[in-house]
């Protein structure tokens, strides 16, 4: 594996703005660190795609984020975590982080019933990566899947208070309910946009896990091993990057990401053609 340098940035990755909630937590705890983000918007849902789909487009992605210097890359989609995660670890000499594995150890220590739910995209409900992983740490665990396949197109649209968004959520969550779980593991980085309509539904006696907060412990793991240091005297240059409309992806990233200064490029993999917003 190769050597890590404090001054490389951090690759981020998603099918479109979910793992923006990735991005927001290594901005509030690494201010120093730069992060090139991939929206993969151009075939956004990937909760329908085939496993050679994701797996060729997650392939396809840290390749690009490779070459432009990354040293750490994150799958920031449960889907890609769920399904080529395994391929990408194997094929690339730096680290990657996926998902599912830190969303499934705090899922873990946070149920007292042993009831755990997951919300997720179809794919990453038919990889059955979170049953297993969870059953491979704990096999007294029952876990109840729920695809949600109405979620990412809401957050992409902007819709995250939408009447639709919780008239889907009351629709996804019903059976969740009627299981009596008391943990819910929010499966894809879409879905903390969702929380605050999630919670309302589940009401206060269900803990909503958010993966994402688990991977960035993990993150912070690897960059102590590297001895960065967090706060720096200079502000980094983040750059973000969609293979569908830049001119959408920075509305809707606008929204999530408040003041931060940004700029989008659209990026055709295929083609390398960059058209700046």
């Amino acid at each position: 594996m190769r050597n890590l340098q404090p001054t490389q940035p951090i690759g981020i990755f998603d099918s479109g703005v979910g793992g923006l909630t990735v991005a927001r937590l290594i901005f509030s705890c690494f201010p120093a660190q730069e992060i090139i983000y991939f929206g993969d918007t151009a075939h956004v849902p990937y909760g329908s795609r085939s496993p050679q789909e994701l797996i060729r487009f997650g392939d396809q992605i840290v390749s690009f984020l490779i070459n432009l210097g990354v040293k750490i890359v994150i799958a920031a989609c449960n889907t890609s975590s769920s399904v080529s995660l395994p391929f990408l670890q194997e094929k690339y000499d730096i680290p990657i982080l996926g998902m599912v594995e830190p969303g499934v150890k705090a899922a873990l220590q946070a149920t007292r019933n042993k009831k755990v739910g997951v919300i997720a995209t179809e794919a990453t409900v038919n990889s059955g990566a979170y049953p297993r992983t969870m059953r491979f740490f704990d096999q007294e665990v029952e876990v109840f899947m729920q695809a949600c396949p109405r979620f990412v197109p809401l957050v992409e649209a902007g819709k995250i208070k939408s009447p639709e968004a919780r008239a889907a959520a009351a629709a996804y969550l019903k059976p969740l309910q009627k299981a009596k779980i008391d943990t819910l593991v929010l499966g894809c980085t879409h879905y903390p946009f969702l929380a605050p309509v999630i919670a309302e539904v589940l009401g206060p006696g269900v803990k909503l896990v958010d993966p994402a907060e688990e991977t960035v412990k993990e993150l912070a793991t690897l960059l102590a091993e590297e001895e960065e240091a967090k706060n720096e005297s200079t502000r980094p240059e983040h750059r973000f990057f969609a293979s569908g409309a830049a001119d959408s992806f920075y509305t809707i990233g606008r929204q999530f990401l408040g003041d931060l200064l940004f700029t989008v490029e659209q990026v055709s993999l295929n083609e390398e053609k960059k058209l700046p917003y």
